[in-house]
């Protein structure tokens, strides 16, 4: 059975940081699409940051781009979603989401309905 769990949300200034991380487990890790998805209160799901876990390869929304990274630790089949610079607009619920078994060189995609599998989401509130 596929398990994502997100963790790492929670209350931060504006300027602030932090680091979300999605824990996968019941899929071949080495070969997926892992993305990162927000959802803010009467808006609809953005997509914005992807990887590939087998060539590392990175996607980012331009909303987020030069503030946010995406990095994959594959060993502990964990990616992590470094947030610096948090804005009061990313205030959000966070969301990785999988796609599993792609084989060859591919550019991690943006698009959630591309994902398989989803996890439960974590709460990201920034204060001004």
């Amino acid at each position: 059975e596929v398990h994502l769990v997100e963790s790492g949300g929670g209350l931060v200034q504006a300027g602030g940081s932090l680091r979300l991380s999605c824990a996968a487990s019941g899929f071949t890790f080495d070969d997926s699409a892992i993305g990162w998805f927000r959802q803010a209160p009467g808006k609809e799901r953005e997509g914005i940051s992807s990887i590939s876990t087998s060539y590392s390869n990175t996607n980012y929304a331009d909303s987020v781009k030069g503030r946010f990274t995406i990095s994959s630790d594959n060993a502990k089949k964990t990616v992590y979603l470094q947030m610096n610079s948090l804005k009061p607009e990313d205030t959000a619920a966070y969301y990785c989401a999988a796609r599993a078994n792609i084989i060859g060189y591919f550019t991690p995609s943006l698009n959630q309905y591309v994902y398989d599998y989803w996890g439960q989401g974590t709460q990201v509130t920034v204060s001004s």
